[in-house]
């Protein structure tokens, strides 16, 4: 089983929604890019709730993109053992500095866990400053979680409450 990291967060001071997810799959490991795996409806369904095309933009422009609408990415979990992508092999987690993280966000107004296993986790860390943000459970944007993508896109949608 191999150790895996994940990325650095993807924030600025007018974050106003904090996506978190699990830790990223091989795919994205490999790419040095998050949500790179081309089944992964991430990039899909922010480009809906943006109204931006974001899946055709080169991985710098999507990233910027992202912060300009105030929209924030970055994973629960800062290493852990794994074989593949699946979040069921994920075991002996460290996980990231969520608290540390979100006392630099003074415009933070939620914080969406993209998928259970980042809820699970992330919900745990944050504790007691789990109440001072709105928190979205949102289903995971992964292939693995079978959600046809048209629900899975009325649930994201409802991120807009925040971006205004």
């Amino acid at each position: 089983m191999t150790t895996k990291r994940c990325f650095p967060p993807v924030v600025d001071t007018n974050t106003r929604i904090l996506i978190l997810g699990s830790l990223p799959g091989e795919v994205s490991l490999a790419q040095s890019q998050y949500y790179a795996h081309k089944q992964n409806r991430f990039w899909h369904l922010m480009s809906d709730v943006l109204e931006v095309d974001l899946v055709n933009l080169p991985y710098d422009n999507r990233l910027a993109t992202l912060r300009h609408h105030r929209v924030g990415l970055w994973d629960v979990v800062a290493e852990a053992r794994r074989d593949g992508s699946l979040d069921s092999n994920i075991k002996d987690h460290q996980g990231n500095d969520l608290i540390g993280l979100i006392a630099t966000l003074p415009e933070l107004k939620a914080i969406a866990f993209n998928g259970g296993t980042a809820a699970k986790i992330g919900i745990k860390a944050l504790g007691e400053h789990a109440d001072r943000h709105t928190i979205v459970n949102l289903p995971s944007s992964s292939p693995a979680y079978t959600l046809a993508y048209a629900e899975k896109l009325v649930r994201w949608l409802g991120l807009r409450e925040w971006l205004m």
